[in-house]
């Protein structure tokens, strides 16, 4: 998995450098002491950057500015000594957050989260048939991905919402939306992804959907629409 260190403190960029040498499956790219040049660097390699081990308060444009100036940012640890930025950390759905100084152990938890997301290569199914075990009480459910209606963020928790029940798991949007299959999933909204087969009207800000015997009306977030809509076919009067 290729990476790269974003960071304005030179001992911390040493310090996780040395770590991601240390860690078999990570590839370090390219080390970043302000965040400008970073956003640069990936704007012309973005596919090639799989993870941004990123720091929050930098000049110029914090982390959290440079994450939202990212179109398709990649998975974001946040690595940061302000423990007061943890909350905010998980509405830009980073994977994880790590409170300077951070031990080895640590960083390693942080990465194998990372690599349970990251799937290099792999071929996304389009018809939904896949079938996926969710922990449900002290019990093991079983879930067709098409039966999923939409997903929901719910702090650093997702909810699988089906026509009839209703899963909260521990993970991020960007996560859960890197394991569904795009011939189905759409996302179109910073909290919602929605089944396209369950769309009955698109509106000007929001979208309905059926759920069940019911109709649930879904946000449309402005920088997700155009995409929305060129996903669909739309036969103009």
């Amino acid at each position: 998995m290729n990476c790269i260190i974003v960071d304005d403190d030179k001992l911390s960029c040493k310090l996780l450098e040395g770590y991601v040498n240390k860690y078999a499956s990570l590839n370090l790219v390219g080390v970043y002491n302000d965040p400008i040049s970073a956003r640069n660097e990936i704007s012309k390699k973005n596919k090639d950057i799989d993870l941004i081990l990123l720091d929050v308060k930098m000049p110029e444009m914090d982390g959290f500015d440079f994450i939202g100036s990212l179109d398709h940012p990649p998975n974001i640890i946040i690595v940061s000594g302000g423990g007061e930025y943890a909350v905010r950390a998980f509405d830009f759905n980073v994977v994880d957050f790590l409170l300077k100084p951070v031990s080895y152990s640590r960083f390693c938890k942080a990465i194998d989260k990372t690599l349970r997301y990251f799937t290099p290569n792999k071929e996304i199914a389009t018809t939904g048939d896949e079938e996926i075990f969710i922990k449900k009480g002290s019990s093991l459910v079983k879930l067709k991905l098409r039966e999923i209606v939409f997903v929901e963020a719910l702090e650093n928790y997702v909810t699988l919402n089906t026509n009839t029940d209703k899963f909260t798991i521990h993970f991020t949007m960007k996560a859960i939306e890197s394991q569904l299959p795009s011939g189905v999933f759409i996302r179109v909204h910073r909290s919602f992804i929605i089944n396209k087969s369950m769309i009955q009207a698109i509106k000007e800000n929001s979208l309905d959907i059926t759920v069940g015997h019911n109709v649930k009306n879904i946000p449309v977030g402005k920088s997700f629409r155009d995409s929305l809509l060129n996903d669909i076919n739309v036969m103009a009067r």
